[in-house]
């Protein structure tokens, strides 16, 4: 998860039920530490604890001791954070519609792998990693690796499937790959 800290301490702050109790009340009148602390029964501890962490995420703010409801901070963070789209992976407009969902569902954003699926949906994505590798060049095992440690770190099980699949092959010895033409299948 790539959160900002901004975001994981507004989290933070919307989990604690005694945190949101204190907004609802705040929601309602502003109130001062005492207040809050005796209308909750909270300890003046607690009440300080969850205060400070409200003020400094800027859910709540206070003048003279006396607390409020930051509504306009709030309501940024939750348009900005909550409701901010999460990005997917696009493939080609090439592929059906099928392909096209399996690769979304196992693919990041950036286009490595999330998460390696089993036959028959692992076929669908050797198809996609195979489009990484050149017809007629030769490819040292380190230099296979490397290309499929940007999409996974299990390099040596995608090698594994993309020469058991027939779209890489290799000599026996494990020093030179090649993607394999269609024709030659």
């Amino acid at each position: 998860m790539d959160a900002s800290p901004e975001m994981l301490d507004y989290i933070k702050a919307m989990s604690n039920p005694d945190r949101l109790r204190i907004i609802g009340l705040l929601s309602q009148e502003r109130a001062t530490r005492a207040e809050i602390a005796a209308r909750l029964n909270l300890s003046v501890k607690d009440s300080l604890t969850h205060l400070g962490f409200l003020e400094f995420v800027g859910a709540v703010s206070q003048t003279d001791g006396v607390y409020m409801l930051n509504n306009d901070k709030l309501e940024l963070l939750a348009r900005e954070k909550l409701g901010e789209e999460h990005p997917s992976f696009i493939p080609s407009e090439g592929l059906d519609e099928r392909a096209k969902k399996i690769l979304k569902a196992h693919l990041n954003p950036d286009g490595s792998i999330r998460q390696i699926p089993a036959p028959p949906k692992l076929q669908v994505v050797l198809n996609y990693l195979v489009q990484f590798f050149e017809f007629n060049t030769n490819y040292t095992e380190k230099e296979v690796n490397a290309i499929l440690k940007r999409f996974n770190e299990d390099t040596a099980g995608l090698r594994r499937d993309l020469v058991d699949a027939n779209l890489l092959a290799r000599i026996s010895d494990g020093s030179r790959y090649w993607r394999v033409n269609e024709d030659s299948k």
